[in-house]
């Protein structure tokens, strides 16, 4: 399987390249050029399987340049139950009869991004051997706070690369702050940018395709990559816990091989949701794909309307990591719904980066509302939802899982749907512990407590076991205390290479 350019369909590259790249030249993303099909005969033979061995019959699919042998080490490496602290690695919880909560946060670092960046390092290092590239690799990061601290702790010490994070300086928790500000490892480094995460975001692009600073990089032995979920390798392991959870879900007797399953995520740069729709495009039952934003809706009004406009207030909320307006994966979904139709998608990757907005055919906007429904939840119905959740079912639920949980209440309502639906729970409350206890009615000793008392009341308060990352946090020295404006990004990338 080779892979294409969402704004270039002449460029063609194995996927040990697409992963080493991360980003094509011109600023398009790699997409494999077919879908590879998995039957209903070959999901019930993996509801036997373990999560390991679900990940090697899917990235198998893909990465069809990989040895079994390399497989093995990359998804060995990075899915064990010390990193996990589970042998299910991505356990499902059955909330009620018609809700599944999907528990991506049990790795290292409390949030779903280490599903992937647990294995992302071990398939970037394993495609650089095999490309015969001999540059460090430079990987480049920005994160609306979850991303970031999962690449650290993926690529921390790995040889040949260095990681260099950027995070919006008021846009993300102070558990958040902290876990990338006391990182270890010698060959990381992490500043804040004056702004909002797409103001990260937007200058990490600049650098990724600027061609000179590139020529002054490669004269330097380095190469730039990306962790950030513009680069396959961080995209592809996440197809796999959608097909898991469906699995898990047969084992348990709650549906049948075949039943259809709706899936609802909390998204902001549309990557986790895009991995549930590439496995309905694989052949995993998907009936609809629910994509739950907070108070920056920009997705909520794109599946709705057909019209994508940042031109709006940013807000910051309790749901920091959804916090975005410019949602690149949503360029992979439109290459593959136009038909791969490279030219429409530069088109209007054009008119975003000009304008601010962009308005999609009348055909492709009626086939996104085919597989998508949109919707959002503010801060208060979140907090509502945290409570009530809690208050129905006995169970916590972070801010931005709990967007999601509304959503999806409000989408039975608005359809009469009740579908069985996984909700995809992308970080523990813990990381979010002031919102998710004033959410609790614990307001008053949330003002009073500093992030630490927070951990241990949440956990004493609702029986729950403080994350062993989280647990040894406050003892860790702060390391990093930049703060850079966007034009100052290089700048800052250059002083750390230099060290």
């Amino acid at each position: 399987m080779n892979y294409k350019s969402t704004r270039d369909n002449n460029i063609s590259v194995k996927s040990s390249e697409a992963i080493a790249k991360g980003l094509s030249p011109e600023g398009g993303l790699f997409v494999p050029d077919s879908i590879p099909i998995i039957s209903e005969s070959n999901i019930k033979y993996m509801a036997g399987m373990s999560y390991t061995q679900r990940a090697k019959e899917i990235l198998g699919r893909f990465l069809t340049d990989f040895t079994d042998e390399e497989l093995d080490a990359c998804i060995n490496a990075a899915y064990t139950k010390e990193k996990f602290e589970t042998n299910a690695i991505a356990p499902v919880y059955k909330l009620s009869d018609s809700q599944y909560v999907l528990e991506l946060w049990h790795g290292p670092t409390c949030a779903f991004k280490d599903m992937a960046l647990q294995i992302l390092p071990h398939l970037l290092t394993t495609s650089v051997k095999k490309l015969g590239i001999e540059r460090e690799t430079v990987i480049l990061v920005a994160t609306s706070g979850d991303t970031g601290k999962a690449a650290l702790e993926g690529f921390k010490d790995v040889d040949n690369t260095k990681i260099i994070v950027f995070f919006p300086d008021e846009g993300v928790s102070q558990i958040q702050r902290l876990q990338m500000c006391t990182q270890e490892g010698k060959n990381v480094f992490v500043s804040a940018v004056n702004g909002n995460f797409d103001d990260a975001q937007n200058g990490v692009k600049a650098i990724f395709t600027d061609k000179e600073y590139e020529s002054f990089l490669q004269d330097n032995k380095k190469a730039l990559s990306s962790a950030n979920s513009i680069n396959w390798g961080r995209l592809v392991p996440q197809i796999v816990y959608y097909f898991s959870a469906y699995c898990d879900m047969i084992a348990a007797g709650e549906i049948e091989c075949g039943d259809e399953v709706n899936i609802c995520v909390p998204t902001g740069n549309f990557g986790n949701i895009l991995a549930a729709y590439y496995a309905k495009c694989m052949g995993l039952p998907v009936k609809k794909l629910i994509c739950a934003s907070n108070k920056n809706n920009v997705l909520t009004d794109f599946i709705n309307t057909g019209v994508y406009d940042k031109n709006r207030d940013f807000y910051v909320t309790t749901s920091p990591s959804m916090d975005i307006l410019i949602s690149s994966n949503l360029e992979r979904l439109l290459y593959m719904i136009s038909g791969g139709r490279a030219d429409v998608v530069s088109s209007y990757m054009a008119e975003l980066k000009e304008n601010g907005i962009y308005t999609v055919s009348d055909e492709i906007k009626n086939e996104i509302k085919e597989s998508f429904y949109g919707g959002c939840a503010d801060d208060i119905k979140c907090a509502d939802t945290i409570k009530e959740t809690y208050e129905k079912h006995g169970y916590v639920t972070d801010t931005h899982t709990a967007v999601a949980v509304c959503v999806h209440n409000e989408y039975v309502k608005e359809t009469g749907d009740n579908t069985k639906t996984i909700i995809a729970s992308t970080a523990s409350p813990f990381k979010f512990n002031g919102a998710v206890l004033s959410a609790l009615g614990k307001e008053d000793e949330v003002n009073e407590l500093d992030e630490f008392r927070l951990l241990e009341k949440l956990a004493n308060d609702y029986e729950l076991r403080i994350p062993a990352s989280l647990k040894t946090l406050e003892e860790k020295e702060v390391r990093f205390e930049v703060v850079c404006d966007k034009n100052q990004m290089k700048a800052v990338i250059n002083e750390f290479l230099a060290n």
